[in-house]
């Protein structure tokens, strides 16, 4: 699988973006298990105090994560900036943003705590939800999205495949699909996937959902399809995880907590991108989706009880 679509980590226009850059602490997260043990706790302290890292001094830095200012510089080469330099102006302007745009009243964080009452558990759930979709917002990268829409709106056939929680999503992506009359399958198990895949050629697009982007049975399949020729789209939480060999890398961006696992926080992140792509497919196809919805709808319309 050609790797064509993901932005290189070491694009020097992240210094100078601003704004419309991805968040920073995103990113850093998202390529947390693709760096070197050392480089990655730098990445795991910017994370999780991110005020904290803007503040410091390389040397305060390097001193909190018991390495070298030498291994600071390169975990910033590796994550695309020039040096500590950047990565801490583009620190401080993030969290000036974040908090300049916090409520006055303070949000729940955290994990779910044992001692934690029914009503602060639905507080953080919510809010760590709310937060999770937000946030795929932020590094979700438009071009890639709509190269994405336009393979599947051409495509003529659409093979989805994904394992446990990212079974469910692909699951609901399909389901849409099939609804605006595009020819659609969602695949769970391992070896139908490789079979379904060894059929597809490049009329087709092959997509695999996966958070942490090491699933085998879908980086497999997805592979396969690539080599039949197949267009393939990713969707996971860590582009430089064996996934991320795609042709288009869509990320989402979904922590977990202790009672949160797979079949929680990272399902409602690629929830997120799979009612972007339907609406997007929808859009880039009007008149045809509004027709197949119209049709689905009435050919279901006596299954409704009436009042």
């Amino acid at each position: 699988m050609a790797h064509t679509s993901q932005p290189p980590a070491d694009r020097a226009s992240w210094e100078v973006a601003g704004s419309s850059a991805p968040a920073i602490v995103l990113r850093i997260r998202s390529l947390l298990p693709s760096l070197a043990p050392a480089e990655r706790r730098v990445a795991q302290r910017v994370v999780d105090d991110p005020e904290r890292a803007a503040a410091s001094s390389i040397t305060r830095l390097a001193q909190d994560c018991a390495i070298s200012e030498a291994t600071v510089i390169r975990f910033c080469r590796t994550i695309g900036f020039r040096g500590y330099r950047a990565l801490r102006l583009a620190l401080a302007t993030e969290v000036g943003r974040t908090s300049g745009a916090r409520s006055g009243t303070p949000e729940p964080v955290g994990d779910i705590d044992p001692g934690d009452g029914l009503a602060t558990v639905v507080r953080k759930i919510t809010a760590t939800d709310a937060r999770t979709v937000q946030e795929t917002g932020t590094v979700l990268n438009v071009d890639v999205l709509r190269a994405v829409v336009d393979a599947l709106a051409a495509a003529r056939r659409i093979d989805v495949y994904g394992v446990g929680a990212s079974g469910f999503v692909g699951a609901d992506l399909q389901q849409k699909l099939h609804r605006i009359g595009l020819t659609s399958f969602a695949w769970t198990d391992g070896h139908a996937m490789l079979t379904s895949a060894a059929l597809l050629d490049g009329r087709d697009v092959a997509l695999g959902f996966s958070h942490t982007g090491t699933t085998l049975d879908t980086v497999r399949a997805l592979a396969e399809a690539g080599r039949r020729g197949a267009r393939t789209v990713a969707v996971t939480s860590f582009p430089r995880s064996p996934i991320g060999h795609a042709d288009h890398v869509l990320t989402t961006a979904a922590r977990e907590t202790t009672f949160r696992s797979g079949a929680t926080a990272s399902r409602i992140a690629p929830l997120t991108v799979v009612d972007c792509l339907f609406v997007g497919v929808a859009q880039s196809r009007r008149a045809e989706s509004r027709g197949a919805l119209e049709t689905t709808r009435e050919a279901v319309r006596e299954l409704r009880t009436t009042r």
